[in-house]
């Protein structure tokens, strides 16, 4: 999967870390993942904040992204549940030593959250990822919405797009009925294409909420330039109070 990227990378990343790197830039806010009713307002209203601060140090904010795919294809066809099978070639790979050596003996130990149990169970009935027609199906997806987002990109000429990483608040351990609204599994992990999330602020008090910048395949460098102007623009982070100081 990485062999692609051999004569892509430069010889350092560094380089991308521009104060100014959001000038001149053309950045495409995705509103079809953050428009429903279940998105919290703070969240939503700290988007705007970010489009501001953006638009502020330089970056074009354009609206107008349709990207039909978003609408037209189910999230669950891109799920394809292979976590048995990658839990146990990445417990493989450990080496004989380690106390669990398959999914089947995980469940076997209970030691784990109670609310993940039915997860696990799901996915050690799935079968192989090349026998599974789920997978089969996600792939295709994956590529018929990447064919859309660079296609809704090129119209109108832009460098990244960006929405919130959530539209949600996060939510208590164990909590899978509250509304979440994940976005970072709507674009990028079908695609492959690189994305990046960045601190925007906190809403009801101390709940972290993100940006998430997405680009297009080899972006990595346009991406790093856009997150790290925007973050030392805003300076939005701040250390959780219940952990010391790092050294």
């Amino acid at each position: 999967m990485t062999a692609a990227a051999q004569e892509k990378r430069p010889d350092s990343y560094m380089k991308f870390l521009d104060k100014d790197g959001l000038r001149g830039t053309r950045i495409g806010v995705v509103r079809q993942l953050f428009m429903g009713p279940d998105t919290d307002p703070e969240i939503s209203q700290l988007l705007e904040n970010a489009l501001a601060d953006m638009k502020r140090e330089g970056a074009e904010i354009v609206e107008g992204v349709n990207i039909p795919e978003i609408d037209l294809i189910p999230p669950s066809r891109f799920f394809c549940n292979r976590f048995k099978y990658d839990i146990e070639a990445y417990l493989a790979s450990l080496g004989p030593q380690v106390p669990m050596k398959n999914l089947g003996e995980i469940l076997a130990s209970q030691k784990f959250h109670p609310s993940i149990e039915k997860r696990m169970l799901d996915a050690q009935a799935e079968p192989p990822p090349d026998h599974n027609p789920s997978c089969l199906a996600a792939e295709e997806s994956g590529r018929r919405l990447a064919r859309a987002v660079l296609e809704s990109m090129d119209a109108i000429k832009l460098d990244a797009l960006v929405y919130p990483s959530w539209n949600n608040p996060p939510r208590l351990i164990g909590d899978l009925n509250s509304p979440h609204g994940n976005n970072s599994n709507r674009l990028a992990p079908p695609t492959g294409f690189p994305a990046m999330t960045v601190p925007m602020g906190f809403v009801h008090g101390t709940l972290p909420a993100g940006l998430q910048i997405l680009g297009r395949p080899w972006s990595e460098p346009t991406l790093i330039k856009i997150g790290y102007a925007y973050e030392q623009a805003t300076l939005h982070r701040r250390p959780p109070a219940s952990t010391p100081p790092l050294p």
